[in-house]
């Protein structure tokens, strides 16, 4: 993320003393309180940390604080000036650190918010609407990744990102592979706690259920590893989320066999070439029947101009496999798309990880792209949402569904197959529980730039989109993928003691049955609520 650029740095350094001590009080309150932590910090770990690489305050280094707070943050919604600003940010560099930040905040009474990758799609990892003055502790720093081929497994820091764990397995192997998330710049922390999804999901499912281990430290500022923590805890951390019952310090996935060689293809019908969504239609009566091998996508956006403005539906596919086979399947399952042999594309995995996450096909870059931390979609505001299909939408429904999506530029809506292994894993054995029954996921997304003279109406345009899809989609609840986190669906209360009545609206629709077990757990392991933001899992009262 770039700096905003203020001119001269005097004024620039002047207008954030000013402009923070709104959010943080005065410059002396603030500054005693990152001295206070600092002090705490180093009476409780002797792992040195030097203060201008792992500290950073409005009052101390204004520009650097400014550019770690946007570093990895990936909605510009939640950096805007009217939002709140964290009093100062802490980037651990040992494990230790994460300990003392605990401890410390707790005899500080100061409230934190814990990133990892930033992706998050309500900022609420870096931003508290609910509380302040709170603080940032950022996992950046802590991304070692340890593959064990012979073990099938890796280690992961949370603080490392997919395109890096993608890009380490494949330096060790080239038939193994990791079903987490699509894109590069995801932090692995955060990711992994809500699930994590991407193009391996119907042949091995989420990345949640392929962890083998975890460590995490809890409310007490101890570390725990699966034996420590118990196996109710290390349920609630595979898809209950992050920001409730710990952070999260490492993972141990279990690596899962890829082909030497696979097949992707990109075939896009404009309205005019499926008028009547005979192709669409098909899709949703075999997406989710397909060979577990094969994942095939649809994402439509505009195409044209708005005096020939049409909607472009991509039919996107990863196939395990070569595209002889792809080939043998698609005639049999989905002629109905007209795939040909010189639509597909054989490449390795690790090829088709780039492939997946947007870059150029026509000169596609090196895998050393994945180790960018940063996403190379660039600066974006956006607003999002999420539903899980359970039966076709018929053609009156997607003929409302692309008129109001013709209403925009910028925008955009995914479906996801579900089937395969999704099918086979039972809803309550981690707490994600969008299982059996889902054809697919619907992901919308609207975007603008910084130009943008009017982004609520874009917002209200998606909840209208969102609102018109209602009868199409899943109910009693209508469920929500938790990793697409939407502050729309509720809010918990304005301070620790937050209201279940509350929490149940947005938590049956990310939970579903499982919320109640959650809700148990976080009881246990914290009641005091330590782990909190908007829409963090309650503790009974």
């Amino acid at each position: 993320m770039r700096v905003s650029k203020v001119a001269p740095a005097i004024s620039y350094i002047s207008f954030l003393a000013l402009y923070f001590s709104f959010y943080t009080g005065s410059s002396t309150s603030s500054n005693s309180l990152h001295d206070d932590f600092i002090k705490c910090l180093h009476q409780n770990t002797n792992v040195y940390f030097p203060l201008d690489k792992t500290f950073f305050s409005p009052e101390r280094n204004a520009s650097k604080y400014i550019e770690v707070l946007n570093s990895t943050a990936q909605n510009q919604r939640y950096l805007t000036k009217s939002m709140p600003k964290p009093g100062f940010i802490f980037k651990p560099v040992h494990e230790t650190h994460v300990q003392a930040s605990i401890i410390c905040s707790k005899k500080l009474g100061i409230h934190l918010r814990v990133r990892s990758g930033g992706h998050d799609y309500e900022g609420v990892s870096y931003v508290s609407q609910i509380e302040a003055p709170f603080v940032i502790i950022d996992l950046s720093k802590l991304r070692q990744i340890n593959v064990d081929i012979e073990d099938n497994s890796v280690w992961v820091q949370a603080g490392a990102t997919v395109g890096e764990l993608y890009y380490r397995i494949s330096e060790k192997s080239k038939i193994h592979g990791c079903p987490a998330g699509v894109y590069p710049s995801l932090g692995i922390g955060g990711h992994i706690t809500g699930g994590a999804y991407g193009s391996l999901l119907r042949k091995y499912g989420l990345a949640a259920d392929n962890v083998l281990d975890a460590k995490i430290v809890d409310a007490n500022g101890k570390v725990l590893d699966r034996t420590a923590m118990g196996e109710d805890m290390f349920w609630a951390i595979r898809g209950g989320a992050g920001g409730s019952f710990g952070i999260i310090l490492a993972w141990k996935i279990k690596l899962v066999p890829v082909p030497q060689t696979l097949t992707v293809f990109t075939v896009t019908k404009t309205l005019d070439q499926d008028p009547g969504f005979k192709i669409l239609s098909k899709w949703q009566q075999v997406a989710d029947k397909l060979v577990d091998d094969l994942l095939l996508r649809v994402f439509f956006t505009i195409a044209g101009n708005n005096g020939n403005k049409t909607v472009a539906m991509s039919y996107i596919a990863q196939f395990l496999g070569g595209k002889g086979n792809l080939m043998e399947v698609m005639n049999k399952d989905f002629p109905e798309l007209g795939l040909t042999q010189e639509d597909c594309i054989e490449m390795s995995w690790i090829e088709s990880v780039i492939y997946a996450s947007g870059f150029s096909t026509s000169s596609p870059p090196p895998p050393e792209v994945l180790l960018q931390a940063k996403s190379h979609l660039g600066e974006v505001y956006f607003k999002a949402k999420s539903d899980f299909a359970k039966e076709p939408i018929p053609v009156l429904g997607l003929k409302g569904m692309i008129k109001k999506f013709l209403e925009e530029e910028a925008a955009l809506i995914i479906w996801t197959p579900y089937g395969g292994m999704m099918d086979k894993i039972p809803e309550s054995e981690i707490p994600f529980p969008h299982r059996s029954g889902t054809i697919f996921m619907i992901q919308y997304y609207r975007s603008w730039s910084d130009t943008e003279k009017r982004p609520d109406m874009r917002i209200k345009w998606i909840r209208e989109l969102y609102s018109y899809m209602t009868s199409y989609v899943s109910s009693n609840p209508r469920q929500a993928y938790v990793n697409y986190r939407d502050l729309d669906l509720g809010q918990n209360g304005n301070n620790s003691k937050t209201s279940l009545k509350q929490a149940q609206v947005w938590g049956e629709k990310y939970f579903k049955d499982n919320f109640n077990r959650l809700v148990k757990i976080k009881t246990k392991v914290d009641p005091e609520n330590f782990f909190r933001h908007e829409q963090s899992i309650p503790p009974l009262y």
